[in-house]
Parts: structure tokens; sequence; C-alpha cells
């Protein structure tokens, strides 16, 4: 049997790691396919990967969704259920910044490579004329570690996929004060299948149907998206890369 690869982008708390072997567990049994997953460290893991390897299917974040759709042959064929992109930015909670008004030209801002999560925050910086140009960025391997840049004084704020900041240690959070948190609702990570994939219909199957019983239900609960993915057309994708690009303008 051909064994198919597929893709989670690497913007997930630790937390779900377990939830995503559940669920390639799950869709292999029941669409009778041989799916290797591939979980990468980064996003220039993810990139090389990407690169390197014939990957069928790809859990992206919207912004390589856009790119992956646009440049390099795959379509959008769901996303998961009450799941938005949100992001937050948080400063230390020691530091004399408490609002946005305090983040000044010159600042440096810790993030992990996320395009997204960085477009989204300049778009709320724009509120108190900070742009990119008049930020330090430092980029880290992982949020956790832009929030202890942040927490050590080496930055002055981060922003971080709300998710992952939400499911940091009572402990991390105690140390950080959330200065904004976004509210887009329609930016959502998308399952994503390369053009010409030819078990498309047997492997969506699989997967719009898993909140319909109880091992289903499990590993969507471990993902955080307990109700499960909804099918998204061409119409729907096009209106986020659109949504993305109005981000980037």
């Amino acid at each position: 049997m051909t064994t198919h690869n597929m893709l989670i982008a690497p913007d997930f708390s630790p937390e779900r790691f377990a939830g995503w072997h559940m669920f390639n567990t799950l869709i292999q049994k029941r669409a009778n396919l041989n799916m290797h997953l591939n979980i990468p460290t980064s996003h220039a893991e993810q990139e090389t990967v990407i690169s390197e390897g014939d990957i069928q299917v790809i859990y992206a974040n919207p912004f390589d969704a856009a790119t992956l759709i646009r440049e390099h042959g795959y379509h959008a064929v769901a996303r998961p259920i009450g799941k938005s992109d949100e992001m937050v930015i948080a400063a230390a909670a020691n530091s004399d910044i408490n609002s946005l008004d305090d983040i000044k030209a010159g600042a440096t801002i810790a993030m992990a490579d996320n395009h997204d999560v960085k477009l989204i925050g300049l778009r709320l910086l724009e509120a108190v004329d900070i742009e990119d140009n008049d930020l330090n960025w430092s980029v880290t391997e992982t949020y956790q570690a832009a929030a202890r840049q942040v927490i050590k004084g080496d930055a002055q704020a981060a922003f971080f996929l709300a998710e992952i900041f939400h499911s940091f240690s009572r402990l991390t959070k105690a140390q950080l004060s959330v200065l904004i948190e976004s509210a887009l609702a329609d930016i959502s990570h998308v399952l994503l299948i390369k053009d010409g994939f030819p078990d498309t219909d047997i492997l969506m199957d699989a997967i719009l149907n898993l909140h319909n019983d109880d091992d289903g239900k499990e590993a969507l609960t471990e993902l955080g998206m307990p109700q499960g993915f909804e099918a998204m057309n061409e119409e729907d994708a096009e209106f986020m890369i659109d949504l993305m690009q109005t981000l980037l303008d």
C-alpha cells in the first residue's frame, strides 16, 4: 500500500502533540490509507520538509496556506469549527508597559516564526502608530522561548498565538501581562490537499465524520477542536486569502 505524507504546522501547544498522533491513527484506520505524520519543530524545518518531500496533506496556518494554494498546487478542503487563529500581545507583568501605548519605536518584540501572528499584531499596533520598521524583532524557535525573553527583560513585549499563550503554565502567565487579544474570527488554520491526490474523497469523509463517535471525539478534544472539521470550498479559501492580503496591505 502506498504511503502518503501529512504535515502538521508546528505552531500548536505541546499538549496537542498526542492528539495529532491519535488523529493520524484514526484517519489511517477509517480511510484505509497509510499516512506518515510529519511534525516539524520550527517553521524553517517545515519549509525544508515541504520543499524536499512529497507532502500530500498539510494542516497549515493561514499565511502559509495562501502561498501553498497560490504557488504550490494545494487546495483547501477543511478547517476546524469554532477555532480561529487569534493572537496575544503581552509584556512582562513587572515592566512599565501596561498598554499598547507604552510600546515605543525601538522596542524589541519577541515571537516565533509565524507570519500570520506578526501580521495581526502589526495591524493591532497601527492603533498606536507603530509599524514594522519601528520595531526590533527577536525571532525564537518557540513561543515559550519568546515568553522567557519578555520575562527576563530581553524583549519589551511578545506576540503569541492565543491558544499557545493560554496553554502556558500558571507561573508563566503570572509573569506576563496581556496588552490585547485579537478577535478576528475569520482566520484559521486550514487542511490542504495536493492537487491530484487520488484519495481525497475517502480522506475527507474520514476527517469530516470524526466527531460522530467517541474515539473521534476524544482525538478532536485532544486537539482543542471538539466540534471537528467543516468542509471548505475554493470560495471560502479565497475569502480568507483576501483577508490575509488586507492585513499585508
